[in-house]
């Protein structure tokens, strides 16, 4: 019994010390989704439960977008940071390029940065952009030439591609010629997937 009661003690302590790390006010405060809320202070986010307790600390990676366009597809439309199917998107800067990756709900990596555009995961897949940079040799200055290739892509919550949909070409990896390059496929049901070539659309068969 004395044990027990000092184990409640000890948990009480911590949570007290987790919740005097927030600070009292926020600039924004998200809905709760999958039993945690993102709130805002200055130029950082973290997380607290449904409890108010802090359960991922602040951090300047996670992905938002101030002018999000709901309607959009991929990062665009991303009003808030929040948590689908276990995961939250995280932006890095790779060689002046913004890169997504996915947290878990302990503040971990989970799936690498290498998406160029890509959708929250909904029903344990998401769609995005991802791409390689291949090295091809050195030229006469004995200066490495590399090789991107891209590829949008059909991805489990495990970050396995489970589908290559279809290549992707003219994207220009060098910051004063890049641009987002917008998703161009949807997941219709576990069976079915949209997938745009030109100006049309093929329906393609998938086994999930």
């Amino acid at each position: 019994m004395e044990m027990k009661i000092k184990s409640t003690l000890a948990a009480f302590f911590v949570l007290s010390g987790l919740m005097a790390q927030l600070p009292e006010t926020f600039d924004k405060v998200a809905p709760f989704n999958e039993g945690m809320a993102a709130v805002q202070k200055g130029d950082e986010w973290a997380f607290i439960n449904d409890s108010g307790a802090l359960a991922i600390d602040f951090r300047k990676d996670v992905h938002w977008n101030m002018q999000a366009k709901k309607h959009s597809n991929g990062i665009h439309a991303i009003e808030y940071p929040h948590f689908s199917d276990g995961l939250c998107m995280v932006m890095t800067y790779v060689e002046d390029i913004p890169l997504y990756g996915f947290i878990n709900p302990k503040g971990e990596l989970a799936i690498e940065h290498q998406f160029l555009n890509v959708n929250p995961f909904k029903d344990g897949y998401t769609i995005g952009i991802v791409y390689e940079k291949v090295l091809r040799g050195q030229n006469e200055f004995k200066l490495n030439i590399y090789e991107y290739k891209f590829h949008e892509v059909l991805m489990d919550t495990s970050g396995d591609i489970v589908k290559f949909l279809r290549r992707r070409y003219n994207i220009q990896m060098r910051k004063d010629r890049y641009k987002v390059p917008m998703i161009n496929s949807k997941l219709l049901n576990n069976q079915l997937i949209a997938v745009k070539t030109d100006n049309e659309w093929q329906i393609q068969k998938i086994d999930l």
